[in-house]
């Protein structure tokens, strides 16, 4: 794409077209409910290597059940080098995580799953000397629901600036005065996310060793009455000075939850972001549900690769990667 000959023109970002993408890994069959996604990617320097989480899921009543470590040498094709099933967590269910290098040069891993004992959605964190060396035996909590006076917390994103780490969550949103039997119904199933009785924001903690993290609150809401009212999850952010744009998941309701499109939203301080795409999504497939989800990016000279999850025409989902020119 050319650029524009604009000086009024600043802090533009380069997107994709989702069908154009080619595909990185391919879910195990061929029909509605099966997925691979929920990507998670990060360019390792030292080790001169990609890496990049992410998670499988087959038809219910089979619910996410096994997640994967990639390593890379060109980024597009990956080879396995760790797996960790919901049994290892005696979890209902195991969602995206984040890991990265430290500054510390400690990997940590930052994982969401379904509490066995309360059954609402948490986030652990493990530490290990390479990616392929995670251990769910050695992990410890970072949020659980109760701590911070909410229904669920999920699908952590965790990046560096400067000298402070951010981590974005989905979280859910805590009611006011339930009764018994809403209490009840919120957590029978194991998730709340697919009830329809709270809504989903996106959250901030931040820390600076990594490892004792603060909660900061919401930092991007669902809309009053849009595509986006029943969750909006950041998913990713990209900087391009002096903005922050956020990719994030939105639906308007339960019925399209595991089915969610993708927004867009931009931020001046990470403490408050505000959608840019409040009438409709920025990026959908043609296909079926429509759903674009988990976009995640790197940054390579003048390129952005955007990996991201893709609704197929069969109605399973698929991970791919899409190049682009930067502006």
């Amino acid at each position: 794409m050319s650029k524009l000959f604009s000086s009024k023109y600043f802090a533009n970002l380069s997107l994709f077209d989702p069908v154009e993408g080619i595909t990185i890994k391919e879910p195990y069959g061929k029909e509605n409910g099966y997925w691979v996604g929920a990507p998670y990617v990060f360019y390792d320097e030292i080790l001169g290597k990609f890496f990049l989480y992410y998670r499988i899921r087959k038809p219910k009543p089979i619910r996410g059940g096994e997640v994967r470590i990639a390593q890379s040498v060109d980024g597009e094709k990956f080879e396995d080098i760790l797996v960790i099933k919901k049994e290892q967590l005696n979890s209902e269910s195991i969602e995206r995580a984040s890991f990265l290098r430290c500054m510390d040069g400690i990997y940590r891993m930052y994982i969401s799953y379904v509490d066995p004992q309360t059954r609402k959605w948490r986030i652990d964190m493990m530490e290990a000397d390479h990616p392929k060396n995670f251990d769910v035996s050695t992990r410890k909590k970072v949020f659980v629901a109760e701590d911070l006076d909410i229904e669920g917390i999920k699908d952590p994103y965790v990046f560096l600036v400067g000298r402070k780490y951010y981590m974005l969550v989905s979280y859910a949103e805590p009611l006011k005065n339930p009764s018994e039997e809403t209490k009840r119904k919120l957590h029978e199933s194991g998730d709340v996310y697919t009830t329809g009785l709270t809504t989903h924001p996106t959250g901030l903690a931040t820390s600076l060793d990594a490892k004792n993290w603060k909660w900061e609150g919401k930092i991007l809401d669902v809309s009053k009455n849009g595509w986006d009212k029943y969750q909006a999850r950041i998913n990713s952010v990209i900087y391009v000075p002096p903005v922050f744009f956020g990719f994030y998941d939105g639906s308007s309701s339960e019925k399209e939850n595991y089915e969610e499109r993708c927004g867009l939203c931009m931020s001046y301080d990470l403490k408050s972001f505000e959608s840019i795409t409040p009438n409709e999504p920025v990026l959908e497939s043609p296909y079926n549900t429509h759903s674009v989800r988990y976009v995640d990016f790197l940054e390579k000279e003048d390129e952005i690769w955007y990996y991201y999850e893709f609704c197929r025409e069969d109605e399973a989902h698929e991970l791919r990667l899409a190049k682009v020119k930067k502006f």
